[in-house]
């Protein structure tokens, strides 16, 4: 039989047939695609479409999903319209955006630490935004773009530090996430300690914003959000291969031509910007971030980091807490960091359960 010849990307002849992920060289890419992932993906866009559909009919004024989309496409009439576009569009984007961002940013932690522990809520990034934005309500009396800056500069600064404690000839598993630990139970320390010397209206306004809502979310949240994760997804997204080198340990990285430290200290960098932007917008929602990773590589059954179906995932997950939030409990309406902390309080027993049986805690 003869061999069947084919030209390399070097100019030279070889023999057999070469796949397509091997032609690689200047001029040319390789593309992985999983047939599973990419199906799992358009499912959870189609069902983040209709929630956020069924969401923006949700409320005193009920309006019809096809009355929703005909308003959405600009065949609504002038009431439909105001409620759509002015008073409830903002908020469903809003939380497409924050359930996004934590779902990305989780994924990159647990891809850079290799423990689905490893998460912006077990960190205390998001306990460092807490703490900036309750020093800005409490101490200096700031209004919402400050108390907004004021939980980026927080989540920031409690990144820097849990990267620096954690750093030893590079930053390691369960050495960031017991660092990360540590720093969470400080700063819920210094959470108490600034509530409890509030005065009583700056105290209520700062519990509110810690339970994490989205309730009165307009325009002035939607576009900064939105132009961080037009900035950092596109960053984060390109450093997908060297995110799936990492997962394999460090020297195995480092022999495949990854920097391992530079590229972790920029995946994180990243990361811990999308949950500080995330709590800037809609103050802390919890267990997202640590959920829609896991859930996401369960839906895929992919290895690696499924950055984008982790996004996914987190949109879909904080859209339909949003609406287990205003249907579930009658008239009265839950902020939704309530129902993520309720139902992800019960995923995280059932992960340590699952960790613990296999060995790796």
């Amino acid at each position: 039989m003869t061999p069947t010849t084919t030209k390399d990307t070097t100019g030279g002849r070889g023999t057999g047939p070469v796949p397509l992920r091997a032609l690689r060289g200047p001029g040319r890419t390789s593309l992985r695609v999983e047939p599973r992932a990419v199906t799992a993906g358009v499912v959870l866009a189609v069902v983040a479409l209709a929630l956020a559909v069924v969401l923006i009919g949700t409320g005193d004024f009920e309006i019809a999903p096809w009355d929703v989309v005909r308003t959405l496409l600009g065949s609504g009439n002038p009431a439909d319209d105001f409620i759509v576009n002015d008073l409830r569009l903002p908020r469903v984007l809003v939380a497409v955006l924050v359930g996004a961002a934590l779902g990305m940013a989780g994924a990159v932690f647990q891809s850079v630490s290799r423990n689905p522990l490893g998460s912006p809520d077990v960190l205390g990034f998001g306990y460092g935004s807490a703490v900036g934005a309750l020093a800005v309500i409490i101490l200096f009396k700031g209004g919402a773009t400050e108390v907004a800056a004021g939980a980026v500069v927080g989540g920031v600064l409690a990144g820097v530090i849990v990267y620096l404690l954690a750093y030893k000839q590079g930053v390691h598993g369960y050495r960031l996430v017991l660092v990360g630990i540590g720093c969470s139970a400080v700063l819920v320390a210094v959470v108490q300690y600034l509530v409890a010397k509030a005065q009583l209206v700056d105290a209520t306004r700062a519990m509110v914003w810690l339970t994490g809502s989205l309730a009165g979310r307009d325009w002035s949240q939607v576009w900064p959000l939105l132009g961080t994760c037009a900035v950092l997804f596109p960053l984060v997204l390109g450093q997908n291969r060297a995110l799936r080198m990492i997962e394999m340990g460090d020297d195995s990285a480092s022999a495949l031509g990854v920097p391992v430290e530079r590229t972790r200290m920029r995946l994180m960098a990243a990361a811990v910007l999308l949950t500080t932007a995330a709590a800037a917008a809609a103050g802390p929602i919890s267990f997202v971030a640590l959920a829609a990773p896991q859930l996401a590589r369960r839906l895929t059954r992919s290895p690696g980091p499924n950055l984008l179906s982790g996004a996914l995932m987190g949109a879909v997950l904080l859209l339909a807490a949003d609406l287990a939030s205003q249907r579930a409990f009658g008239a009265d309406q839950l902020p939704v960091g309530v129902v993520t902390g309720l139902v992800g309080g019960v995923y995280l027993l059932w992960l340590l359960v699952t960790e613990r049986r296999a060995g790796r805690i």
